[in-house]
Protein backbone atom coordinates (compact mmCIF):
# COMPACT_ATOMS: atom_id res chain seq x y z
CA UNK A 1 0.00 0.00 0.00
CA UNK A 2 2.84 2.31 0.78
CA UNK A 3 4.23 1.95 -2.12
CA UNK A 4 0.89 3.00 -4.19
CA UNK A 5 0.85 6.22 -2.36
CA UNK A 6 4.43 7.27 -2.76
CA UNK A 7 3.79 6.93 -6.44
CA UNK A 8 0.77 8.42 -6.63
CA UNK A 9 1.07 11.17 -4.28
CA UNK A 10 -0.58 13.42 -6.93
CA UNK A 11 -3.56 11.57 -6.93
CA UNK A 12 -4.15 12.74 -3.13
CA UNK A 13 -3.10 16.38 -3.90
CA UNK A 14 -5.87 16.42 -6.58
CA UNK A 15 -8.78 14.59 -4.61
CA UNK A 16 -7.73 17.18 -1.56
CA UNK A 17 -7.53 19.95 -4.26
CA UNK A 18 -10.90 19.07 -5.89
CA UNK A 19 -12.50 18.58 -1.81
CA UNK A 20 -11.35 22.44 -1.50
CA UNK A 21 -12.96 23.79 -4.53
CA UNK A 22 -16.70 21.96 -3.41
CA UNK A 23 -16.39 23.10 -0.07
CA UNK A 24 -15.55 26.63 -0.81
CA UNK A 25 -18.71 26.89 -2.93
CA UNK A 26 -20.75 24.78 -0.38
CA UNK A 27 -19.49 27.98 1.92
CA UNK A 28 -19.91 30.43 -0.12
CA UNK A 29 -23.48 29.52 -1.54
CA UNK A 30 -25.06 28.51 1.38
CA UNK A 31 -28.84 29.28 -0.20
CA UNK A 32 -27.68 26.65 -3.27
CA UNK A 33 -30.58 24.84 -4.77
CA UNK A 34 -30.60 21.07 -3.91
CA UNK A 35 -30.01 20.74 -7.75
CA UNK A 36 -27.35 22.81 -7.90
CA UNK A 37 -25.95 21.07 -4.94
CA UNK A 38 -26.08 17.63 -6.51
CA UNK A 39 -24.67 18.93 -9.52
CA UNK A 40 -21.29 20.53 -7.61
CA UNK A 41 -21.30 17.56 -5.58
CA UNK A 42 -21.81 14.76 -8.27
CA UNK A 43 -18.97 16.46 -9.85
CA UNK A 44 -16.83 16.81 -6.84
CA UNK A 45 -17.36 13.05 -6.43
CA UNK A 46 -16.63 12.01 -10.43
CA UNK A 47 -13.22 13.50 -10.21
CA UNK A 48 -12.53 11.97 -6.66
CA UNK A 49 -13.64 8.84 -7.80
CA UNK A 50 -12.02 8.24 -11.38
CA UNK A 51 -8.49 9.19 -10.06
CA UNK A 52 -8.85 6.95 -7.49
CA UNK A 53 -9.44 3.92 -10.17
CA UNK A 54 -7.08 5.27 -11.56
CA UNK A 55 -4.81 4.52 -8.82
CA UNK A 56 -6.11 1.39 -8.85
CA UNK A 57 -5.66 0.44 -12.09
CA UNK A 58 -1.90 0.65 -11.63
CA UNK A 59 -1.55 -1.28 -8.45
CA UNK A 60 0.69 -3.41 -8.50
CA UNK A 61 -0.77 -6.06 -5.95
CA UNK A 62 -4.21 -7.60 -6.44
CA UNK A 63 -5.05 -6.78 -2.78
CA UNK A 64 -4.14 -3.20 -3.03
CA UNK A 65 -6.17 -3.12 -6.31
CA UNK A 66 -9.74 -4.27 -5.18
CA UNK A 67 -9.13 -1.90 -1.66
CA UNK A 68 -8.23 1.23 -3.97
CA UNK A 69 -11.08 0.79 -6.39
CA UNK A 70 -13.89 -0.41 -4.16
CA UNK A 71 -13.32 3.68 -2.68
CA UNK A 72 -13.49 4.94 -6.45
CA UNK A 73 -16.49 3.32 -7.76
CA UNK A 74 -18.44 4.24 -4.63
CA UNK A 75 -17.66 7.56 -5.29
CA UNK A 76 -18.77 7.37 -8.90
CA UNK A 77 -21.91 5.63 -7.86
CA UNK A 78 -22.28 8.85 -5.57
CA UNK A 79 -21.49 10.91 -8.26
CA UNK A 80 -23.94 8.93 -10.83
CA UNK A 81 -26.44 9.23 -8.00
CA UNK A 82 -25.88 13.10 -8.24
CA UNK A 83 -25.92 13.74 -11.54
CA UNK A 84 -28.13 11.14 -13.13
CA UNK A 85 -31.44 10.95 -10.81
CA UNK A 86 -33.45 13.34 -12.27
CA UNK A 87 -35.87 15.79 -9.40
CA UNK A 88 -33.77 14.37 -7.19
CA UNK A 89 -34.97 15.48 -3.47
CA UNK A 90 -33.20 17.37 -1.17
CA UNK A 91 -33.63 14.35 1.40
CA UNK A 92 -32.60 12.14 -1.48
CA UNK A 93 -29.63 13.54 -2.04
CA UNK A 94 -28.25 14.67 1.47
CA UNK A 95 -28.79 10.29 1.89
CA UNK A 96 -26.41 10.00 -1.18
CA UNK A 97 -23.58 12.65 0.65
CA UNK A 98 -24.07 10.95 3.80
CA UNK A 99 -23.73 7.27 2.94
CA UNK A 100 -20.71 8.17 0.88
CA UNK A 101 -19.36 10.07 3.53
CA UNK A 102 -18.98 7.42 5.98
CA UNK A 103 -18.14 4.55 3.55
CA UNK A 104 -15.16 6.83 1.96
CA UNK A 105 -14.71 7.67 6.06
CA UNK A 106 -14.36 3.97 6.69
CA UNK A 107 -11.80 3.09 4.37
CA UNK A 108 -9.37 6.42 4.93
CA UNK A 109 -9.32 4.78 8.70
CA UNK A 110 -8.75 1.55 7.18
CA UNK A 111 -6.09 2.73 4.96
CA UNK A 112 -4.30 5.21 7.77
CA UNK A 113 -3.91 1.72 9.56
CA UNK A 114 -2.20 0.00 7.22
CA UNK A 115 0.20 2.77 6.57
CA UNK A 116 0.99 3.81 10.35
CA UNK A 117 4.47 1.88 10.11
CA UNK A 118 5.14 2.83 6.89
CA UNK A 119 4.59 6.08 6.03
CA UNK A 120 5.12 8.99 8.31
CA UNK A 121 2.06 11.61 9.09
CA UNK A 122 -0.59 9.05 8.27
CA UNK A 123 -2.36 10.28 11.33
CA UNK A 124 -3.57 13.43 8.39
CA UNK A 125 -4.96 10.12 6.42
CA UNK A 126 -6.95 8.86 9.62
CA UNK A 127 -8.00 12.42 10.86
CA UNK A 128 -9.28 12.45 7.03
CA UNK A 129 -11.62 9.30 7.98
CA UNK A 130 -12.93 10.23 10.89
CA UNK A 131 -13.86 13.83 9.75
CA UNK A 132 -15.57 12.11 6.96
CA UNK A 133 -17.15 9.41 8.81
CA UNK A 134 -18.60 12.24 11.47
CA UNK A 135 -19.73 14.25 8.64
CA UNK A 136 -21.68 11.57 7.36
CA UNK A 137 -23.33 10.87 10.49
CA UNK A 138 -24.20 14.78 11.07
CA UNK A 139 -25.77 14.57 7.42
CA UNK A 140 -27.65 11.39 8.52
CA UNK A 141 -29.07 12.99 11.31
CA UNK A 142 -29.49 16.22 10.38
CA UNK A 143 -32.81 15.13 6.97
CA UNK A 144 -34.94 17.24 8.21
CA UNK A 145 -32.56 20.42 8.82
CA UNK A 146 -32.45 23.60 7.21
CA UNK A 147 -30.99 23.89 3.86
CA UNK A 148 -28.88 26.76 4.46
CA UNK A 149 -27.28 24.77 7.30
CA UNK A 150 -26.87 21.41 5.42
CA UNK A 151 -24.53 23.02 2.70
CA UNK A 152 -22.49 25.12 5.69
CA UNK A 153 -22.12 21.80 7.20
CA UNK A 154 -20.91 19.71 3.90
CA UNK A 155 -18.69 23.09 3.13
CA UNK A 156 -16.85 22.70 6.32
CA UNK A 157 -17.02 19.03 6.08
CA UNK A 158 -15.16 18.48 2.38
CA UNK A 159 -12.50 21.74 3.11
CA UNK A 160 -11.90 20.44 5.89
CA UNK A 161 -11.16 16.63 4.44
CA UNK A 162 -9.34 18.40 1.19
CA UNK A 163 -7.14 19.69 3.15
CA UNK A 164 -6.12 16.89 4.95
CA UNK A 165 -5.41 15.50 1.78
CA UNK A 166 -3.73 18.18 0.04
CA UNK A 167 -1.06 18.14 3.23
CA UNK A 168 -1.11 14.19 3.17
CA UNK A 169 -0.22 13.88 -0.33
CA UNK A 170 2.28 16.75 0.00
CA UNK A 171 4.21 14.82 3.20
CA UNK A 172 4.49 11.21 1.30
CA UNK A 173 5.79 13.23 -1.64
CA UNK A 174 8.52 14.95 0.41
CA UNK A 175 9.51 11.31 1.21
CA UNK A 176 10.92 10.83 -2.47
CA UNK A 177 13.67 13.80 -1.88
CA UNK A 178 17.13 11.74 -2.29
CA UNK A 179 18.61 14.33 0.19
CA UNK A 180 19.50 11.38 2.55
CA UNK A 181 21.07 9.30 -0.70
CA UNK A 182 22.96 12.70 -1.63
CA UNK A 183 24.47 13.40 1.87
CA UNK A 184 25.41 9.82 2.34
CA UNK A 185 27.52 9.56 -1.20
CA UNK A 186 28.99 13.36 0.00
CA UNK A 187 30.14 11.20 3.35
CA UNK A 188 31.55 8.95 1.36
CA UNK A 189 33.70 10.40 -0.57
CA UNK A 190 35.05 12.24 1.64
CA UNK A 191 36.05 9.31 3.81
CA UNK A 192 37.12 8.11 0.77
CA UNK A 193 39.61 11.14 0.85
CA UNK A 194 40.15 11.05 3.89
CA UNK A 195 41.58 7.08 3.50
CA UNK A 196 43.40 7.64 0.27
CA UNK A 197 47.30 7.74 0.94
CA UNK A 198 49.02 11.18 0.99
CA UNK A 199 51.14 12.38 -1.50
CA UNK A 200 55.06 13.19 0.00
CA UNK A 201 55.81 16.65 0.33
CA UNK A 202 58.39 17.73 -2.54
CA UNK A 203 61.17 19.77 -1.11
Amino acid sequence: MTEVWRARWWVLVVRGAAAVVFGMLALGWPDITPGTLATLFGAYALVDGLTTLLVAATCGRLSDRWTVALEGAMSVLAAGAALLWPDITERSLLLVIATWAIATGVWELVAAVRLRREVEHEWLMGLAGLASVLAGLSLAARSGADVIAITLLIGFYSLTFGCLLFALGLRIHGLERPSDVVDLTAGAGRRADADAPMEPTRG
